[in-house]
């Protein structure tokens, strides 16, 4: 007990000697350092700092994808639009032949006449009855009939729209009488055919997905970041794909963990480059925090770890003196870091091992 007593006690004091002794002078000769192989870059200031290279998929923003699907069963007859191609709203992208069809409009035609044989039946009780050659029962009666067949009317002309037929159409329809034999699909945005779900001489049902069209531009980038990434994503953040030229901002951080690889969702909207990426892609994005004041690139190789601290040792007329530092951002061969610098700093960039054992030895001393 008292050895593990003695042993905690020495960690306790060597690490209040670090600390004390976390920015002494470290004497060195240029002889020295000449033999060691150290060198020194000065301090490079920056505005920006860039994250890990993070992956992400291409999607599309949910509000810019529509499914076109049939409303009424039928038989395709008539595609005119394939995968890839552009289309304009309202434009008219497929037809469809339906028995279903003709006869509901049999019956709204149907429905129609009776409604006005119900109106012209309301309209002479109402004057026998103003004449006292009726009773009001029998008028009160013809007028209930004549309300129930229109709201019956108004539902079969509801259900000629919902199977695809315009107010043109209907009105084409009470115009000539004539039955149409199917109805057009048009489509609902200005787009492009992301997928043709169907093909001529096809037969569907109701409610089957015949096209799926969609804008793309912008595009949704979504990130899955480790969770230490959440001191430097902010919404607002720019976010870049190099390989592609393609960029764009953060607009949400959804606050919900993934248990199994502890990470973080981040959503980007890309706006520039777009042409270049396709739905379903996958990407390395990196995340660009700008204005970002007193900051420094180094290479990577001036940033020793002691601990959980991170330090660089700075160039001074006697040798180096360590200086604490927040790394802020990294990359394969370039960190950027943030500390109490006036910018005129020079830095050791190699034989750091030879300076950190120096280090070592006068802290333990």
């Amino acid at each position: 007990m008292r050895k593990i007593k003695s042993v905690c006690l020495f960690i306790v004091m060597v690490s209040l000697s670090a600390l004390s002794h976390a920015e002494s002078l470290i004497a060195m000769t240029p002889q020295q350092m000449q033999t060691l192989g150290i060198t020194v870059s000065p301090l490079v200031a920056t505005n920006a700092v860039v994250s890990n290279k993070l992956p992400g998929e291409i999607i599309i923003p949910v509000n810019q994808e529509r499914i076109v699907s049939t409303p009424q069963s039928g038989l395709i007859d008539a595609m005119y639009f394939a995968a890839g191609q552009s289309v304009k709203r309202g434009q008219v992208i497929a037809h469809i032949s339906s028995t279903e069809l003709v006869a509901l409009q049999s019956d709204y035609l149907r429905g129609k006449t009776q409604h006005q044989l119900s109106k012209n039946m309301a309209d002479r009780d109402r004057e026998l009855y103003k004449d006292g050659i009726i009773a009001e029962r029998r008028l009160l009666t013809t007028e209930s009939s004549h309300q129930e067949l229109s709201v019956e009317l108004r539902q079969r002309r509801q259900a000629l729209k919902m199977a695809g037929m315009g107010e043109g159409s209907i009105a084409k329809l009470e115009k000539s009488g004539e039955l149409a034999s199917g109805f057009t699909l048009t489509s609902p945005i200005d787009g492009v055919v992301i997928e043709q779900l169907g093909s001529t001489g096809q037969r569907v049902d109701a409610s089957m997905p015949i096209y799926r069209i969609a804008k793309l531009k912008p595009l949704w980038l979504e990130i899955h970041a480790p969770i230490e990434m959440m001191h430097f994503a902010k919404e607002g953040m720019i976010i870049n794909i190099p390989k592609y030229q393609a960029s764009g901002k953060i607009t949400t951080i959804i606050r919900n963990l993934n248990r199994n690889d502890q990470t973080v969702h981040l959503r980007a909207e890309i706006t520039s480059g777009t042409e270049k990426l396709f739905p379903g892609q996958f990407v390395e994005a990196e995340l660009v925090s700008e204005n970002a004041a007193n900051q420094f690139a180094v290479p990577k190789s001036a940033v020793i770890r002691n601990a959980n601290n991170s330090y660089v040792f700075v160039q001074t007329a006697k040798g180096f003196l360590p200086k604490l530092v927040k790394v802020s951002s990294e990359q394969p061969t370039q960190a950027v870091i943030t500390g109490a610098f006036t910018g005129k700093e020079k830095v050791a960039i190699s034989g750091t091992v030879a300076i950190k054992s120096a280090w070592y030895s006068s802290i333990t001393q």
